[in-house]
């Protein structure tokens, strides 16, 4: 029997890369819904983001195919990855949820598709993975402490929850895909399809410019689209070539630390010596349950010929 690949058989370089600008995604996003609504923002992030994915398809000369049925299943399947996933999490920001929290919320992800798998197709599920869950969420319980109103309330931490569940039902939809379309004629299609709803869905409930400062909105959109989309996709598919899905999502654990000490020096977040407590017994969970078998990570199926023309 084979073993599961980990972290440890990944590069270094752009494994430390892709956790680094994963976790700036949870500093990025709080800082652009301080600047404008959260809708429009991601928006026009995906707006951005499609057409650099389009881009640099051309540009490297990627395959095209993607018959009718499998461009529905894509589009469907960023649609919950993208527009109801982080649409979820940038209202939970814009509600005053920290980075810190969302961090960890999306750290139990990998996890939960796990347990998800089990409970929807009958997958295998070890009893290390259920523990490791089980104490990833009394950590979470631990940062959350009895203070809801210091993680944005009550509403915000339940957003939250559900963005969690968006991104582990977007996982497994991947497999629903089944082919395995270009990755960034992928990611173009889902980032497209993700805009027009939410661009409309600003339109009508946050106004036609609703941006309080549009020099800090311009700067976050444009790292948003360029380092967390482009960058952090292209990382990411990197090392799931390198090492597998499970591998790659082996790395999810480091993603609450590193953005704790993001926040603490972008953000000006704090953390109680109880919530490090619970941030360390969070980590602790997940790091267990990802690196005990193969877990799914959020990425589209992956082309052996990704990256090359």
């Amino acid at each position: 029997m084979t073993r599961a690949p980990h972290a440890a058989h990944l590069p270094i370089v752009p494994a430390a890369a892709f956790v680094l600008v994963w976790s700036s995604g949870y500093i990025s996003g709080p800082a652009a819904v301080d600047a404008a609504a959260p809708f429009t923002v991601l928006g026009w992030r995906f707006v951005l983001a499609a057409v650099l994915a389009a881009g640099l398809a051309l540009a490297l000369r990627r395959p095209t195919r993607m018959d009718r049925a499998t461009l529905g299943r894509v589009a469907v399947v960023g649609l919950v990855m993208n527009a109801l996933q982080f649409g979820l999490m940038y209202v939970a920001f814009d509600l005053g949820l920290g980075a810190t929290l969302a961090s960890l919320f999306h750290a139990l992800s990998p996890v939960l598709t796990a347990l998800l798998a089990a409970a929807i197709l009958g997958e295998r599920v070890s009893t290390l993975q259920v523990v490791g869950f089980v104490v990833g969420v009394v950590g979470v319980l631990l940062v959350l402490g009895g203070d809801l109103g210091g993680a944005g309330g009550p509403v915000a931490v339940l957003i939250g929850c559900l963005s969690m569940l968006t991104l582990s039902l977007g996982t497994l939809g991947q497999r629903w895909i089944g082919a395995q379309p270009d990755l960034l004629w992928s990611a173009a299609v889902q980032f497209a399809v993700s805009a027009p709803p939410l661009l409309v869905l600003g339109w009508t409930t946050e106004g036609a410019w609703p941006v309080t400062d549009g020099r800090q909105a311009l700067v976050a959109v444009l790292f948003l689209a360029i380092v967390n989309s482009i960058v952090g996709l292209v990382l990411l598919s990197l090392l799931v070539l390198r090492g597998g899905s499970g591998a790659a999502a082996s790395l999810f654990f480091l993603s609450p630390p590193v953005t704790a000490v993001l926040a603490w020096v972008v953000l000006d977040e704090t953390l109680s010596v109880l919530q490090l407590v619970g941030l360390v017994v969070a980590v602790v969970g997940v790091a267990a349950a990802t690196r005990s078998r193969a877990v799914p990570a959020p990425v589209p199926p992956v082309r052996q010929d990704v990256g090359t023309q």
